[in-house]
């Protein structure tokens, strides 16, 4: 429930900003009112970057501060298919900026794709990239795995569908 509140509260957070921006914000930053702070999972002008680390599962992607990203099964063709109630448990890796590719990370494979809610949510190859919420610190795997359709993303874009 808190899910769906906070994205029907996204766009009046976005309006909000953009009234405050039109009564003297500066308007010269380039990156438009709000600067992502309406996107899930992103703080305003913060860098987004997704890199490669060694991990139990081998060398996967992680974010900026070495949070493990996952792919979901049932997501085809580079679209999520991760709805409200997903995305509560596993949120879209999402950015106010382009997601830039970090050590060891491709930029080849490095993409966006837009969300129903409208935002852009980071890819990897052909999958879109997620958090996991059981993960507490950088580096954990704890959902690897799950209802096995939840998986790490190795640095070449596939699913590491092994046990750790």
């Amino acid at each position: 429930m808190r899910t769906r509140t906070a994205l029907l509260a996204a766009p009046l957070v976005s309006l909000a900003l953009l009234a405050l921006s039109a009564c003297g914000g500066d308007a010269g930053d380039g990156e438009g009112a709000g600067g992502g702070a309406s996107k899930a999972g992103a703080k305003p002008d913060r860098p987004v970057s997704v890199k490669v680390a060694d991990s139990e599962a081998g060398p996967i992607l992680v974010d900026q501060s070495g949070r493990t990203l996952y792919g979901f099964t049932k997501d085809k063709g580079g679209a999520s298919s991760c709805d409200a109630d997903c995305i509560a448990v596993w949120p879209a890796l999402t950015s106010g900026s382009e997601v830039k590719p970090g050590k060891g990370a491709k930029a080849a494979l490095l993409r966006e794709t837009e969300r129903a809610e409208g935002v852009e949510q980071a890819t990897y190859g052909a999958w879109p990239l997620y958090y996991y919420v059981g993960d507490s610190a950088p580096g954990e795997l704890n959902g690897q795995g799950l209802d096995g359709e939840w998986f790490v993303v190795s640095a070449d874009g596939k699913l590491i569908q092994k046990p750790v």
